[in-house]
Order: C-alpha cells, then structure tokens, then sequence
C-alpha cells in the first residue's frame, strides 16, 4: 500500500527527526516522533480529525559516515499509520 507522506527520517544526535518541504516532526524517542506526526498534520489542517494517514520514514543514510554504512542494518526505515 502507498504512503499518504513520505518523510525522511534522521537522529541528530538527541532527537528523531522526520521531515519533507512541508513539515517537521522531533522526538526524543521513537512513539515521542510519532506523537509529534500526528500533531503536526493535525495542525497542518490538510486532514480531517479521525482520518487515518500512512506515513513513511525513509532512513537518510548519508547522515551516518561511509565506514559505518555497512552496519546500516542497525538504521532502518519504517511505515506506520497514524490516526489522527
């Protein structure tokens, strides 16, 4: 099934960070970046209160040095649902 959003999805040393041209979302644990989605396409008002939106985080593998690239199995992309 195709994603409603596509983010990319980074960790800048202290946060989860998932972002597009359009939005912006931190935290500092997994279900804390989740949290933070759905607050912000709540806010963004393109989506209606109850609807449900699939959301993939597309690990940005260029954050991390090449030597450690093949460790990449410990980064990871990810796929949920989120309702809103």
């Amino acid at each position: 099934m195709k994603a409603d959003i596509e983010l990319v999805l980074v960790h800048d040393g202290k946060h989860w960070v998932c972002s597009n041209d359009a939005i912006v979302a931190r935290g500092n644990t997994i279900k804390e970046l989740d949290r933070d989605i759905q607050r912000v396409l709540r806010e963004g008002g393109n989506y209606t209160q109850g609807s449900q939106v699939r959301v993939f985080m597309g690990f940005d593998f260029d954050t991390i040095p090449t030597w450690l690239r093949q460790y990449h199995t410990h980064y990871f992309n990810r796929t949920v649902t989120l309702d809103l």
